[in-house]
C-alpha cells in the first residue's frame, strides 16, 4: 500500500485511530484526523498538531471527507455514519486500522474472533507460540493496535490478533494464515442492527482465505458451523463433547488433536490441568490447542504453556475472599451469553451484578440460570430498568445504581461459601470509560472492604 503524499483521513481518535494517524504520517501521508468530540476531550490533540497532523473536532465535515484519497475508520465509528456513506458512493477507499496494519505486517497471522472468549484465547495462543520459541506479537482488539506491531514484525514472526466484528466490517484484503471463530451469539445489535448482520461481519474473517489457509471452528455452535460453507480454507473443528474428524476434542478426561481425517488422535493434556474456571474456558483451550498444533507447536510445549496460564484480567478474575465470600471480576462479560457462561462457572450462591449500557439485549434468556444458581441480581447503570422488567419475578432484584452501592450491598448480604460476581451483560459506557475501567473500580471497591 503506497502512502507517500496520499491524502488520508483518520476518523475517530481512540487508541487505534491515534496510532493509525502517526503510522500514516511516518510513511509520508498527508494526514487529517476527524472526531466528533470537542477538542478539550482529546488529550493527544496538541502532540498530533505538533507532528504536522491536521485536526477536525466537534463534528465531521463532509468536505473534509470528500478531499481524501483514503479514509481509515476507527472501530468505534459506525460504518453507516452519513459522511462515510456519501464518500463511499464516490469510490473513495474506506478501510479500518486492522486492514491498514495487516497490509504491512510481515510473517504469519493468526486471527481470532467470536462473541466471547477472544481475549483469553488470543492471549493463550500467544503464550503457547512464545513458549515454542517463535517470535510472537499479540495485539489487535486486545489493546495493542496492529500498526504498532509492524516495526517489530519479521518474516519469521507470528502475529496473533484478536479481531472484532467492528474491525472486520472494514477489511478489504485481510487474510490470516490461521483464522479462529470461537462462537457467534447475539451482541452489538445496537450497532449492527440485526443478528444476521453481526454474524455476517464475523464471517468475514475467512473471506480472503484460500485453500492454503486454515480455519478453526466450534463444532458445537450452530452459527459458527455455518461459516464453513463460506470458506475456501482447510477446516478444523474443536469440541468439548465429541470426537471430530480433524481438530481438537475432549475424550474421557483429556484433550486430543487429530491432524487429518482418519488420522490418529494425539493426546495433548488432561483437562484437569486447565487452570481456568468454567466450561467455556475448556472450549477456549481447545481452540488454542488446535491453532497451536496447526502452527507446528509440539504437544509438550502446548501442555506446559496451558498449565502455566493465568486468567486474563477482567475475565472471571478472582479478586479476594473475605469472611468466606469470594469476589470475581468478569467485567469483560459485556453480553448476555458471556454472563451466562460466567454464571455456569459456579454451582450456586451467586450475588450477581448486572447492568450498564444496553446493547439491545434480551436478558430474559438468563432466567433459568438465575433461578438455579443466583441468590439475587444487583442492577447498576442505565440498563437497570430494562433488566428489572425482563427478569421480574425470576429472582430477587436490588437496584444499586452505582458500583459502589452494589459492592456494599453484596457485602452485607452474601454469606460464607457464596460468590459475588460482576458479570454485567452490558457495555460500560454509561458510567465508565470502558470495561477495563469498570473492572478496576470493582476490584478497588472489593479490596477496600473491611
Amino acid at each position: 500500500m503506497e502512502l507517500k503524499n496520499k491524502r488520508v483521513l483518520v476518523v475517530g481518535l481512540g487508541k487505534s485511530g491515534i496510532a493509525a494517524a502517526r503510522f500514516l504520517k511516518a510513511r509520508g501521508a498527508q494526514v487529517t484526523v476527524s472526531d466528533i468530540r470537542p477538542a478539550g476531550l482529546i488529550a493527544e490533540l496538541p502532540s498530533l498538531l505538533d507532528e504536522g497532523i491536521m485536526v477536525e473536532t466537534g463534528s465531521h465535515g463532509l468536505l473534509t471527507f470528500r478531499r481524501q484519497d483514503l479514509i481509515v475508520v476507527s472501530p468505534g465509528v459506525p460504518s453507516n455514519t452519513p459522511e462515510l456513506e456519501q464518500v463511499r458512493a464516490l469510490g473513495i477507499l474506506i478501510i479500518g486500522e486492522l486492514e491498514l496494519g495487516a497490509s504491512f505486517l510481515q510473517g504469519e497471522i493468526v486471527a481470532i474472533t467470536g462473541s466471547n472468549g477472544k481475549t483469553t484465547t488470543t492471549t493463550l495462543i500467544g503464550e503457547i507460540l512464545k513458549a515454542s520459541g517463535r517470535p510472537t506479537l499479540v495485539g489487535g482488539n486486545i489493546g495493542r493496535p496492529v500498526v504498532d506491531m509492524v516495526a517489530e514484525s519479521t518474516a519469521e514472526s507470528w502475529s496473533v490478533l484478536e479481531v472484532s466484528s467492528f474491525q472486520l466490517e472494514t477489511i478489504q484484503s485481510f487474510r490470516p494464515r490461521i483464522a479462529v471463530v470461537l462462537n457467534i451469539t447475539p451482541d452489538h445489535l445496537d450497532r449492527h442492527g440485526s443478528f444476521k448482520a453481526y454474524a455476517a461481519a464475523k464471517t468475514r474473517i475467512t473471506e480472503n482465505q484460500t485453500a492454503d489457509d486454515l480455519l478453526v471452528l466450534n463444532a458445537e455452535d450452530e452459527p459458527t458451523k455455518l461459516v464453513a460453507a463460506k470458506s475456501k480454507a482447510q477446516i478444523y473443528w474443536f469440541s468439548p463433547r465429541r470426537q471430530v474428524k480433524q481438530g481438537a476434542f475432549v475424550h474421557g478426561e483429556s484433550i486430543f488433536f487429530r491432524s487429518r481425517e482418519g488420522g490418529p488422535a494425539e493426546p495433548i493434556l488432561p483437562t484437569d490441568e486447565i487452570p481456568l474456571a468454567g466450561a467455556h474456558n475448556v472450549e477456549n483451550v481447545l481452540a488454542a490447542v488446535c491453532a497451536a498444533r496447526l502452527a507446528g507447536v509440539q504437544h509438550e510445549v502446548i501442555r506446559g504453556a496451558v498449565a502455566g496460564f493465568h486468567a486474563v484480567e477482567h475475565r472471571l478474575e478472582f479478586v479476594r475472599e473475605l469472611d468466606g465470600v469470594r469476589y470475581f471480576n468478569d467485567s469483560k462479560a459485556t453480553n448476555v451469553d458471556a454472563t451466562a457462561k460466567a454464571i455456569e462457572a459456579f454451582p450456586g450462591g451467586i450475588w450477581l451484578i448486572l447492568g450498564g449500557k444496553d446493547k439491545d439485549s434480551d436478558y430474559s434468556t438468563l432466567a433459568p440460570l438465575l433461578r438455579e444458581r443466583v441468590r439475587a441480581v444487583i442492577t447498576i447503570g442505565s440498563a437497570a430498568e430494562k433488566i428489572e422488567t425482563q427478569l421480574a419475578g425470576v429472582v430477587k432484584i436490588e437496584r444499586a445504581e452505582t458500583m459502589e452501592r452494589a459492592v456494599a450491598w453484596a457485602r452485607q448480604q452474601a454469606a460464607a461459601g457464596e460468590t459475588v460476581l460482576l458479570a454485567p451483560a452490558c457495555s460500560s459506557f454509561d458510567q465508565f470509560e470502558n470495561y477495563e475501567h469498570r473492572g478496576r473500580v470493582f476490584k478497588e471497591l472489593v479490596r477496600e472492604l473491611q
